[in-house]
C-alpha cells in the first residue's frame, strides 16, 4: 500500500477518535464507594470525590431555626426513602443557606452512615444536569444535588434544563435524586430581566411566567432574612464557645 494512502489513513483514523470524544458520552452509573460527597465536573463527566467536606455543625446556624427544622425533617425524609421535596433556599446573603445544606447533609450521614450522597454542581454546568441525573439513576444511592448560587440573567436560557429537569419529563425525576439550590434571588431571575419580558413580549403575562414559574418547581421555599441584632450577637457567641477562641466578652460585642 502506498505511504501516502497510509498517511491518508492514519490522518482520518485520529479525526474519527477526536470526533468519537467530542460526542455524546454513554450514560453509564457513577461509582459512589469513595465518599459521601462529591462535585460535578461537566466537562469530564466525572465526579471528583470530597473526603472532607467543609460544614459547621447545626446547632451554631443561629436566628434560622424554623427554616433550619423543616430543611432538617425533608432531608432526612429522602435520606429514609421516603416521598421529600426539591428546596430552593433563597434570601439574603451571608445567614447560612449554603452551610444548612451542608450542615443538614452531615447530620443525616452521622445519624445514619452512608445513607445520603452529596454532589455539588456548578451554576456554569446546569445544562448537563439531565446527564449527571441519568447516571446517578441506577447508583444505588441516595444522591443530593447541590447548587449554590444559583440564578439566571438576561439572555441565559440554561433555566429551561433546570425547569425540564424538575418538572420530571416523560421518565420522571428518578427516586433517588432530590435537588438544593442557594440563591439571592427568590424567582432566580434578576428583577430587570422581567420587567424587559413585560415590555417586549407579545404577550407579557406569558412570558413572564415561564421564567417566574421556575421557582414554583421547587416544592419547598425556605426564606432567609436579614437577622436581627441578638441573633448576629448569638452566632458570634456560639462561634466563639465553639472554637474555644480566647476573646474577651466585653471585647468583641463592642467590636460587633
Amino acid at each position: 500500500m502506498p505511504q501516502k494512502t497510509n498517511d491518508m489513513l492514519s490522518l482520518l483514523t485520529r479525526i474519527a477518535e477526536a470526533v468519537e470524544r467530542l460526542g455524546p458520552r454513554p450514560d453509564t452509573p457513577l461509582r459512589l464507594d469513595d465518599a459521601d460527597a462529591f462535585v460535578w465536573h461537566a466537562a469530564q463527566a466525572h465526579l471528583q470525590p470530597v473526603t472532607r467536606v467543609s460544614h459547621v455543625p447545626l446547632e451554631l446556624l443561629c436566628g434560622i431555626a424554623h427554616v433550619r427544622d423543616q430543611l432538617l425533617d425533608n432531608t432526612k425524609r429522602f435520606a429514609s426513602r421516603l416521598p421529600a421535596n426539591n428546596v430552593l433556599l433563597w434570601g439574603a446573603r451571608g445567614m447560612g443557606k449554603s452551610s444548612l445544606v451542608k450542615a443538614a447533609h452531615a447530620a443525616v450521614n452521622r445519624e445514619t452512615p452512608n445513607s445520603l450522597t452529596l454532589i455539588e454542581i456548578h451554576r456554569e454546568d446546569i445544562d448537563s444536569l439531565p446527564d449527571l441525573m441519568a447516571r446517578l439513576r441506577d447508583t444505588g444511592r441516595q444522591c443530593l444535588i447541590f447548587c449554590d448560587d444559583l440564578s439566571f440573567d438576561n439572555d441565559d436560557t440554561s433555566y429551561k434544563s433546570l425547569k425540564a429537569v424538575l418538572e420530571g419529563g416523560i421518565e420522571g425525576r428518578p427516586d433517588n435524586i432530590l435537588f438544593y439550590a442557594t440563591s439571592n434571588r427568590r424567582h432566580l431571575m434578576p428583577r430587570d430581566m422581567m420587567e424587559n419580558e413585560r415590555s417586549t413580549a407579545i404577550n407579557p403575562s406569558e412570558a413572564v411566567e415561564e421564567k417566574v414559574s421556575l421557582s414554583d418547581r421547587f416544592g419547598l421555599w425556605l426564606g432567609f432574612h436579614a437577622c436581627a441584632q441578638q441573633d448576629y450577637l448569638d452566632m458570634i457567641s456560639g462561634y466563639i464557645r465553639y472554637f474555644d477562641l480566647p476573646v474577651d466578652e466585653s471585647q468583641w460585642r463592642a467590636e460587633a
